[in-house]
C-alpha cells in the first residue's frame, strides 16, 4: 500500500469556495489511482483554505505525471464554481510536486493538471505528457481565435466656464497633491516644459541638431530667450535644443462639433535647456506648413496668445499620448502578447510560467476599453479627433512602429536624450529595464542553455511568429523578430514585453489624474479654432476654447478612471500564483524582488528632495500587469 499526501488550496477571493464534490485521480508512469473524493470532516474548500488529503494506491505509481480533478454537483444547489489555486502532492518517496491550477472549475468539468518542473516541447519524455500538451494547445487555439490590436447635473451642461478658477470645483474632493500643483503652476513655462520629460507622455521629445525646413525659427526670434552671448545654432551644436513634432496628426479627420469640424494642430514646439537646466518652450508653430496664417508663437507674445498656442500643442500631445502610447503601444500590444501566450504555450512551458502573471486582467480591461473608450459612445469619440480620427491615428502610428521604439535603451539613444538633465523617466526607466533584463536573462538561460534549445522549441517559434504577424503586421522593416535564433534574442524580447506591461504602462497611465483633470493644462477637445494672428485673443477666448462644463467633467472623470486601481492590485515582482516548482527560478524571483526594492528606496529618497517628485516608475506603485 502506498500513500500520496495532497495539499489542496482554494483561492482567497470572494466566492472561490464550493459545496460540490471534488474528486482527484493521480496518473503516473506506473499506472493511476482510483478516483478519490476529497472529503474531510467539516467544511472543505472555503476561500483561502488549504486542506490535506490522502490518496491510497496498491503500489507506487512511478513518476507522477498528471492530477485529474473533477467537480460534481452537491444536491440540487445552483452552480458554484470553485477556484483551485494549486495542489501539492507528496509522493511515497517523499518528493513534493507542485501542480499549479489558478483557475475556476465548473460543475461537471474535468481538468488535468501538469506538475513538476517547467519543460519545453522537445523535453516531454512520456506519451501521456505529449498528448496532454498537444490537446491543451488545440483547446487554447480554439478558445483564443487570433490576436488583433484593440483598434479595428454637471455632466449634461453645455455652458462655457465663467472663469478659470471655477474648473477646480469638478475635482476638488478627489484632487491629488500633484493635480493641485498643476492647477497652480500650469501657466509657467518651466513647469510646462518639464511635463514633456516627466509628465504622462515622455515619448515624443527629441534632441534637435537641425531644425526642420518647415519650422523656420530664426536666431532673431528666440535670442531673447537664450543665454546671453549665445545663438540658436550654437545651442543646437551643444545639444540644448529639443523638439516635438506632431506631424503624425496631419490630415486626420476631426470631430464635427456644433456643425463645424474641430481643429487639431499637427505642429512643432521647440524647447531650450537653459543654464539652470530648465526645459523652456521657446517657439511654437501650430501647423506643418509655415504661412502668414500660421505664425510662430513666442514667449514674448501677448499672454493669452502664448497660452493658447501651448494649449493647442498640449491637445495634440494628449491625443497622440492616449491613442498611440497608452492604448496602442501598451494596452493593444499587451493583448497581442497575452493571446499569443495563451494560444502557443501550454501551462507547463517555462515562458508561460514566466509571462502569465504579467497578463492578469489584460483581456478583461481591454474588452471594457473597446466599448467605453473606443466605442461609438466612448469618451474618445468626444475628443477633437472623434472616433474615426483616433482610429486612423492609432493605425498610422502603428504602421511606423519599430522594435527600437519599444526597447527603452535604444529609444532613449535614438532620441538623443542620454544626457539631458532632470529626466527621471529615463533614469528610473533604464534602471527598471536593466533589473528586468537581469531577471529574464537568468531565467531564460536556465531553461535555454544553448542556441539549439531556442531553435528547436517549436512552441516558442510559433509564439513569436504569431506576435510578428498579428502584433506587428508582418512588417519586415520594423526590426521586430519573426523567429528566434539565439538566446539573447529571446531575453531582449521578453524584457521588452515585461517592461511594456509594467513600467511603460505605469509611466503613460498612472499620472493621468495628476495632470489631466486641470483641463487648461491638457484637454481632449478644444472648441475654437487656434489663433492665426497675434494680439487678437483674451482670457474670454481661452475660456471659450476650452471644453464646456459637461465635457470637462467627463474628461476629468475619464482621467480618474484611468488612474484608479483595483483593490487586489499586485505590485511589480509579486507572484502570488505559484507557477515554478524548481528552486532555481524561485531564487531568481527573490533576487528580482530585492533589486526592485532597492530601486524603490532609491527613487523614494530622490523624490524627497524634489519639488515635483516623479513616482510613476517606483516599483512599489507599478503594477505587475495592465489592469486599468
Amino acid at each position: 500500500m502506498a500513500e500520496y499526501k495532497l495539499e489542496v488550496t482554494t483561492g482567497d477571493m470572494t466566492n472561490a469556495g464550493t459545496f460540490d464534490h471534488i474528486y482527484v485521480t493521480l496518473i503516473g508512469t506506473g499506472g493511476k489511482s482510483e478516483q478519490t473524493e476529497l472529503d474531510n470532516y467539516g467544511m472543505d474548500f472555503k476561500p483561502g483554505m488549504t486542506s490535506n488529503y490522502t490518496v491510497k494506491t496498491s503500489s507506487s505509481l512511478g513518476k507522477l505525471l498528471l492530477v485529474k480533478v473533477e467537480k460534481d454537483p452537491f444536491l440540487c444547489l445552483p452552480e458554484d464554481e470553485w477556484f483551485c489555486s494549486k495542489i501539492v502532492v507528496t509522493t511515497p518517496e517523499g518528493e513534493a510536486i507542485l501542480f499549479p491550477c489558478y483557475r475556476w472549475i465548473s460543475r461537471g468539468e474535468l481538468v488535468e493538471l501538469r506538475g513538476g518542473r517547467a519543460t519545453k516541447v522537445f523535453e516531454d519524455d512520456h506519451p501521456l505528457l505529449t498528448d496532454h500538451r498537444k490537446n491543451e494547445l488545440m483547446l487554447k487555439k480554439t478558445l483564443y481565435q487570433g490576436a488583433e490590436l484593440m483598434f479595428k447635473g454637471m455632466l449634461g451642461s453645455t455652458e462655457s466656464w465663467g472663469k478659470i478658477e471655477d474648473i477646480k470645483n469638478i475635482f476638488r474632493s478627489t484632487e491629488t497633491p500633484m493635480s493641485e500643483y498643476v492647477s497652480e503652476h500650469w501657466k509657467e513655462d518651466d513647469f510646462y516644459g518639464s511635463q514633456f520629460l516627466n509628465g504622462v507622455n515622455p515619448n515624443v521629445i527629441k534632441r534637435c541638431s537641425e531644425l526642420p525646413p518647415n519650422f523656420p525659427v530664426t536666431d532673431e526670434m528666440v535670442k531673447p530667450f537664450l543665454a546671453e552671448g549665445t545663438s540658436l545654432q550654437k545651442e543646437m551644436e551643444e545639444g540644448n535644443i529639443f523638439l516635438c513634432d506632431y506631424k503624425v496628426l496631419d490630415g486626420l479627420p476631426t470631430k464635427v462639433y456644433d456643425g463645424e469640424s474641430l481643429h487639431v494642430t499637427p505642429g512643432f514646439i521647440m524647447f531650450y535647456l537653459n543654464p539652470e537646466n530648465k526645459l523652456m518652450p521657446s517657439a511654437i508653430q501650430l501647423y506643418q506648413q509655415p504661412s502668414e496664417q500660421n505664425p510662430i508663437f513666442l514667449p514674448s507674445d501677448p499672454e493669452t496668445d502664448w497660452l493658447l498656442a501651448k494649449m493647442f500643442i498640449k491637445n495634440a500631445d494628449l491625443l497622440q499620448h492616449q491613442a498611440v502610447y497608452h492604448f496602442t503601444n501598451s494596452h493593444g500590444l499587451a493583448e497581442v502578447f497575452t493571446v499569443a501566450t495563451l494560444r502557443c504555450f501550454p501551462v507547463i512551458h517555462p515562458l508561460y510560467k514566466l509571462l502569465i502573471p504579467h497578463f492578469r486582467y489584460t483581456l478583461q480591461i481591454n474588452t471594457a476599453a473597446k466599448k467605453k473608450i473606443f466605442g461609438p459612445e466612448g469618451i474618445l469619440s468626444q475628443s477633437s479627433l472623434g472616433l474615426q480620427g483616433n482610429v486612423e491615428l492609432a493605425e498610422k502610428a502603428h504602421s511606423k512602429l519599430t522594435y527600437d521604439d519599444l526597447c527603452l535603451p535604444e529609444n532613449i539613444t535614438a532620441r538623443g536624450l542620454e544626457s539631458i538633465s532632470n529626466f527621471y523617466y529615463r533614469d528610473d526607466g533604464l534602471k527598471l529595464w536593466n533589473i528586468i533584463y537581469s531577471f529574464v536573462k537568468a531565467t531564460v538561460e536556465y531553461y535555454y542553455p544553448s542556441e539549439n534549445d531556442v531553435r528547436n522549441d517549436t512552441e516558442l517559434q510559433d509564439w513569436i511568429s504569431e506576435i510578428f504577424t498579428h502584433g506587428f503586421l508582418g512588417n519586415t522593416t520594423s526590426g521586430f523578430p519573426s523567429e528566434f535564433m539565439t538566446v539573447e534574442e529571446v531575453i531582449k524580447f521578453i524584457t521588452m514585453i515585461i517592461f511594456t506591461v509594467t513600467g511603460q504602462h505605469a509611466a503613460v497611465n498612472n499620472g493621468q489624474y495628476d495632470y489631466y483633470p486641470w483641463i487648461p493644462n491638457g484637454s481632449f477637445l478644444l472648441r475654437k479654432a487656434p489663433p492665426t494672428t497675434k494680439g487678437q485673443s483674451s482670457m474670454k477666448t481661452l475660456l471659450e476654447t476650452l471644453p464646456d462644463v459637461g465635457l470637462t467633467g467627463k474628461f476629468a472623470a475619464l482621467s480618474w478612471i484611468l488612474s484608479n486601481k483595483y483593490t487586489d492590485t499586485v505590485p511589480m515582482g509579486s507572484y502570488p500564483d505559484e507557477q515554478f516548482d524548481e528552486p532555481a527560478p524561485k531564487q531568481m524571483i527573490k533576487e528580482f524582488q530585492a533589486e526592485l526594492s532597492y530601486l524603490s528606496e532609491e527613487i523614494t529618497t530622490r523624490n524627497s528632495q524634489l519639488e515635483v517628485p516623479y513616482t510613476y516608475l517606483n516599483p512599489a506603485v507599478v503594477e505587475n500587469s495592465i489592469t486599468i
